[in-house]
C-alpha cells in the first residue's frame, strides 16, 4: 500500500521587525491600554514585516525555495504547489500559480486552499491522499502564507496581531504509515465576525464601501471561547479514535498560534504538559494561514520533535473552518540538509535588546 510522508519543511521570517513598542505608542491616544491587555494573553511578543512591495507569493516562494533546498530536490520536479492562505496575492487568480511561476516548477499543478488560519493542516490531508492514490505523483508542496497587514486598516488596534510570513512542506510517497488522520469542523453561522465585507460577489468594491472601511479585514464580533477551547480537544479526541493512539501519545501538538491562554486551556483540558506545545507566537507574531508550518519547522530546527515522533497540527480560522491532522516524523524530516535559512539581522529574541538593527522606525514611518 502506498503512503505519503513530510520528507522536508522550510521557512521565511521577513528581515523589518515591528515591536510592541510601535504599536503601543500608535495606539497611545485611541486605545491606551489595547497592547497591554492583548500582549500577555496573545503571547505575541514582536512580528517581522517583509519589505513594501513584497506581496503573499513572494513570503510562500522564499519558504518553498528553503523547503526544496533541504529536501536536495530541484523546482522542475515538483508535481503540484498547494498555497493555503487567506491573504492572496489577487482575488483571482490563484496565488499558487504565481507562487509556480516565480519558483520555477514549470511542470506542477496548482491549487489553492482558503480556509484561513485551517488551511495547512486542511493542505497537508489533501496532498496526502494524492499522493497515496496517484502513483505518478512524486513530489507535492505545501505551502502556508500570510501577510494579512496589509489587508488590514493601521488605525484598528487589531493589526497589533499580524506578522507576515511563510512555511512548507514537501510530501513524498512512503513504504510506511506517516501521514495519518484528518479532523475537520465548521459554523458557517460565524461568517461574519471577522471578515472583509466588500471586494467579493456579496459586495463587489466600490467608492462607498472603500469610504466606509468594508474592503479591509476587521474583527466585528469576538469568538465565543467555546470555538477553539472545545473544538480543538474534540477533533484531538476524533485523531486518536481514527489512528489508534492516546492523547498522551502525542510528542507535539501545534495549534494556530493566535492566542497562548487559549492554548494553554486547552492542555489543561487534554491534562498534557505545556511543553508539549510549541509555540512561536512570541519571536514571529501571529502569523495566520502560517503558523502551524512555521511553528512546526521550528519545532524540528529546535529538536522539540525527533524521528518517531507523534505531532498534531490543529488550526482555527475564520468562517469559522477548523482542521486538525496527525503524523509521525521521519528520519528523512529530523535529518534534513544544512538549514538554508540563516538570517543576516539578529533577531530580537536571541539577544537582550527588545529591537534589531532592522526594527522598524517610527520616526520613517514604516508602518
Amino acid at each position: 500500500m502506498r503512503h505519503a510522508a513530510i520528507v522536508a519543511t522550510g521557512l521565511h521570517v521577513p528581515a523589518i521587525e515591528v515591536p510592541n513598542e510601535v504599536f503601543r505608542q500608535r495606539f497611545a491616544k485611541s486605545a491606551p491600554d489595547f497592547v497591554d491587555r492583548i500582549e500577555p494573553t496573545s503571547g505575541i511578543g514582536t512580528r517581522w514585516y517583509a519589505p513594501e512591495g513584497w506581496a503573499t507569493s513572494d513570503l510562500a516562494t522564499e519558504a518553498a525555495r528553503d523547503c526544496l533546498r533541504r529536501a536536495n530536490v530541484d523546482p522542475s520536479d515538483v508535481d503540484l504547489v498547494i498555497v493555503g492562505t487567506d491573504s492572496p496575492d489577487y482575488l483571482t487568480p490563484a496565488t499558487s500559480v504565481v507562487v509556480q511561476h516565480k519558483l520555477g516548477a514549470k511542470k506542477a499543478g496548482t491549487f489553492d486552499v482558503g480556509c484561513a488560519c485551517a488551511s495547512f493542516p486542511t493542505a497537508l490531508g489533501i496532498a496526502a491522499g494524492l499522493v497515496a492514490t496517484q502513483p505518478w505523483m512524486k513530489n507535492v508542496l505545501v505551502i502556508g502564507a500570510y501577510m494579512m497587514r496589509k489587508l488590514a486598516d493601521p488605525n484598528d488596534p487589531m493589526i497589533f496581531l499580524y506578522g507576515d510570513g511563510a512555511g512548507a512542506a514537501l510530501i513524498q510517497p512512503s513504504e510506511v504509515p506517516s501521514l495519518g488522520a484528518t479532523s475537520y469542523l465548521a459554523d458557517g453561522g460565524l461568517t461574519k465576525d471577522w471578515f472583509i465585507e466588500a471586494g467579493g460577489t456579496a459586495e463587489p468594491i466600490s467608492h462607498a464601501a472603500i469610504e466606509a472601511g468594508r474592503h479591509v479585514v476587521r474583527m466585528h464580533r469576538k469568538y465565543p471561547p467555546s470555538v477553539n477551547e472545545e473544538g480543538w480537544p474534540k477533533m484531538i479526541g476524533e485523531l486518536c479514535k481514527r489512528d489508534g493512539f492516546s492523547v498522551s501519545d502525542v510528542d507535539c501538538f501545534v495549534f494556530t498560534q493566535v492566542r497562548k491562554r487559549t492554548i494553554e486551556k486547552v492542555m489543561a483540558t487534554l491534562e498534557q504538559p505545556m511543553d508539549k506545545a510549541h509555540l512561536v507566537m512570541g519571536k514571529w507574531g501571529y502569523t495566520g494561514s502560517a503558523c502551524i508550518p512555521m511553528a512546526l519547522h521550528d519545532a524540528i530546527e529546535q529538536g522539540a520533535v525527533r524521528s518517531g515522533s507523534r505531532v498534531v497540527l490543529v488550526g482555527s480560522g475564520v468562517g469559522f473552518d477548523q482542521a486538525a491532522i496527525s503524523f509521525v516524523l521521519t528520519d528523512a524530516l529530523v535529518t534534513p540538509a544544512s538549514p538554508s535559512w540563516s538570517p543576516s539581522w539578529s533577531p530580537s529574541w536571541s539577544s537582550s535588546s527588545s529591537t534589531s538593527s532592522s526594527s522598524v522606525s517610527l520616526e520613517k514611518g514604516g508602518v
